[in-house]
């Protein structure tokens, strides 16, 4: 019997803490044939390594087991399968959880969880043997580390879920696979692809990508957000995959957001970094990609061409780094800058000096506005924050100091009731690189444990991809010329920017060809310094993306240690694009009246 024609993989997940509703949601609001979920990220790792060293028998997702009693009896009425990564660090505890939860419904689930991705006990020999496990942000060998070490997972691919899927799980728990890995299992499996279908599984790598962050394709976290009609509740999205794996996005029917070209675009250029997306499946070619609104709702996506998958692994090792606090202090009334300047100086002699601690940041986040005309718009914040390795200098020692300046310092102080009184542990990340045949991952269902082993596949062809015809003509199209005007650069494009461990990813899109080729030629990696803050030693790498009218760029260490750890008061550079957005830039007027950026 041939598979159906095209397979539809839904998303209900883009973190651990979204929208609760959302299996139910996708399950009940029209047909599907899978359910996926992604609850994992480099924080959350940390989050679970905490909750499994407080109960040995909790490294889990919580919230999923909640998700599946409520859908699961209409799961396998219907024939729906399940694939997530809610299994976090404990796969084999969430799947008994499941099990006793079906035995409690009256069901009878076939249940599949996958081990294999923690290395945390090997660490030390695997450096014995030869691995050093370098930073791939700095190149530092893992034995230059000199933290403890709080749990180190592999970013495994769609193979474990092939395998269980082929052996007729009806959910599948899997641990820390990729993001894009839970829609290249079930795409893989309902199409029998070869594991060396390069462009098939690049193409669901990109299907996998786009839906990973729940409603962040379907109108969530959108610069151009004035073009979204529905302000209801976003839909989480879903695609459909056809057997050459091109693939349509897709929401239900009656659910808010939307989506565009726009909006994928955008998402396609979230947390990327360049024109290879790398997974331990397939190399998926970004300067392939083609995108077609086909109808309301609906883009198909075409052209990916995708390259052999590497034989390495990466190895996410989060580590304990110390512990932080940061506090804001309202600053009410004129003078803002010279009390700011006193209180700043005031607060690190009330804590022994800044020298004392490991790391420390004070930054003006809002200044008070002038002649205003209300009490809460003449208060300023002046926001300041610590970090050290002893616990016993950080957090209460900072929300004393501020205690003892409410009534010996400047005019005006207003401390917030929600002022932190104690420190937050510090998680810091580290991405190396393994070989995939140092893992040992493994199936478990029906009460056996099922090898899956690294595929043998035939040397790599060195054929490369070509550029779609419409990324070449968008490159050869001349920027325009002529007068300028001044204004905000969010004017003529769109922006997306998000958090890679340490590093920082930002991406541009443009409406149109002519536009496109203006901010290939301005923004330039110097050009984008400028505008991050002249301050900025940074070393960015710019991937043009004609295809897409589309500008990517990585900020290594823009993040200093990754979201667990940094100081920044946007650990995760959600706001970092539209900051760029809102500076001013000369932009020729022959653009002014293009378009809006993403306009279909």
């Amino acid at each position: 019997m041939s598979p159906k024609p095209r397979v539809r993989i839904a998303n209900c997940s883009g973190f651990y803490g979204d929208r609760f509703g959302a299996a139910r949601e996708m399950v009940e609001g029209g047909a599907i044939d899978y359910l996926t979920g992604d609850y994992l990220a480099e924080l959350t790792m940390a989050i679970l390594a905490r909750d499994r060293a407080a109960d040995p028998e909790a490294g889990f997702a919580r919230t999923f087991l909640a998700q599946m009693e409520e859908v699961l009896g209409t799961c396998l009425e219907r024939g729906v399968r399940v694939v997530v990564n809610a299994g976090g660090l404990n796969p084999a505890g969430l799947a008994c959880r499941l099990a006793e939860l079906s035995e409690r419904l009256g069901l009878a689930p076939k249940i599949a969880h996958i081990a294999g991705d923690e290395v945390t006990e090997r660490l030390g020999a695997l450096q014995g043997a030869g691995h050093e496990l370098c930073s791939m942000t700095t190149g530092a060998p893992l034995a230059s580390l000199e933290r403890p070490i709080l749990c180190a997972n592999a970013y495994l691919g769609a193979r474990a879920i092939v395998e269980a899927l082929d052996r007729g799980a009806d959910i599948v728990v899997a641990p820390r696979v990729t993001d894009t890995a839970l829609v290249v299992g079930p795409a893989a499996h309902h199409f029998s692809w070869a594991a060396d279908d390069w462009d098939r599984l690049a193409s669901a790598v990109v299907a996998g990508h786009l839906i990973e962050c729940g409603t962040q394709c379907t109108g969530g976290n959108y610069a151009l957000f004035e073009e979204i009609e529905d302000w209801g509740a976003f839909g989480f999205p879903f695609v459909d995959v056809e057997a050459s794996g091109e693939f349509t996005v897709g929401k239900h029917e009656g659910t808010g957001g939307a989506v565009s070209v726009g909006t994928v675009t955008a998402q396609l250029l979230y947390e990327i970094g360049g024109i290879g997306y790398v997974t331990p499946d397939a190399v998926a070619r970004f300067d392939t990609i083609r995108l077609e609104q086909t109808g309301r709702d609906r883009v198909r996506v075409s052209g990916v061409r995708g390259e052999p998958a590497p034989d390495h692994v990466k190895v996410g090792i989060v580590y304990a780094d110390g512990y932080r606090w940061a506090g804001e202090l309202g600053l009410a009334g004129a003078d803002f800058e010279a009390k700011a300047r006193l209180c700043e100086e005031q607060f690190w002699r009330e804590n022994g000096g800044r020298e004392r601690f490991a790391s420390t940041r004070s930054e003006v986040l809002r200044v008070p506005a002038v002649d205003p005309d209300s009490s809460t718009q003449a208060v300023g914040v002046l926001r300041l924050a610590v970090k050290d390795l002893d616990a016993a200098r950080v957090g209460r020692e900072q929300f004393d100091a501020l205690v003892r300046m409410a009534l010996a310092s400047v005019p005006g102080i207003v401390i917030s009731p929600d002022t932190p009184r104690r420190s937050t542990l510090c998680a810091g990340f580290w991405g190396a690189l393994l070989p995939e045949g140092e893992l040992r991952v493994r199936v478990f269902v029906d009460g056996e444990a099922i090898e899956v082993a690294p595929p043998a596949l035939p040397p790599p062809s060195a054929a490369s991809a070509d550029p779609p015809s419409a990324a070449r003509a968008a490159a050869a199209v001349a920027p325009p010329t002529g007068p300028t005007a001044r204004v905000p650069l969010g004017r003529v494009l769109g922006a997306r920017s998000g958090d890679k461990g340490g590093d920082a990813s930002l991406g541009f899109w443009a409406a149109d060809p002519r536009t496109y080729a203006w901010a290939a030629d301005f923004l330039s990696s110097e050009r984008l310094a400028e505008l991050l803050g002249g301050d900025r030693d940074l070393a960015l790498e710019r991937s043009l993306l004609p295809n897409l009218l589309a500008i990517s760029f990585l900020l290594p260490g823009f993040l200093a240690e990754g979201a667990g750890a940094s100081l920044l008061p946007d650990a995760q550079a959600k706001g970092l694009a539209e900051s760029v957005r809102a500076r001013a830039v000369d932009v020729p007027r022959a653009l002014l009246g293009a378009p809006a950026a993403g306009a279909d």
